[in-house]
């Protein structure tokens, strides 16, 4: 049987309250990311800025990205976990706050890293498939032809 990955664990892009809406969407578009966690200055996040928060805070009401800052857009008090959390807790977690991106956390609070909702259903496909091998490995009919 092949060996299910860990969950991936994206390097995390961050930002600061102070910058632009228009410097993070650029972030967020070089380092092809959907999102940006915002940090205080050790590193804990307090906030998680979207590509979606950027289109229905920024763009549809037609504000100006470089007059708005991240700290006034963004999602304030992120939902984390800790970094050793298993992906069954990691999807539990996501399902239970209904978001897609989570960051993950030391024992101390910092940022550690972000595993995506994609992440853990690549993850699920991928133990899914294993199983869908075992079945027909042991199933009558693959038996019949040995």
């Amino acid at each position: 049987m092949t060996p299910v990955p860990n969950t991936p664990r994206h390097e995390v892009d961050v930002a600061t309250v102070g910058e632009t809406a228009r410097t993070a969407a650029q972030r967020m578009q070089q380092r092809r990311v959907g999102c940006v966690v915002v940090v205080d200055r050790e590193d804990r996040p307090i906030g998680i800025l979207t590509d979606r928060d950027l289109a229905l805070r920024v763009v549809a009401p037609g504000l100006n990205p470089l007059d708005v800052l991240v700290g006034d857009i963004m999602t304030r008090s992120p939902t984390t976990a800790p970094e050793d959390a298993t992906p069954d807790r990691q999807l539990s977690v996501m399902k239970a706050a209904r978001i897609r991106r989570l960051p993950l956390v030391d024992r101390n609070g910092r940022l550690k890293g972000v595993v995506a909702l994609d992440d853990v259903l690549a993850l699920e496909a991928h133990r899914m498939g294993s199983v869908a091998d075992l079945l027909w490995q042991t199933s009558p009919q693959s038996l019949m032809k040995e």
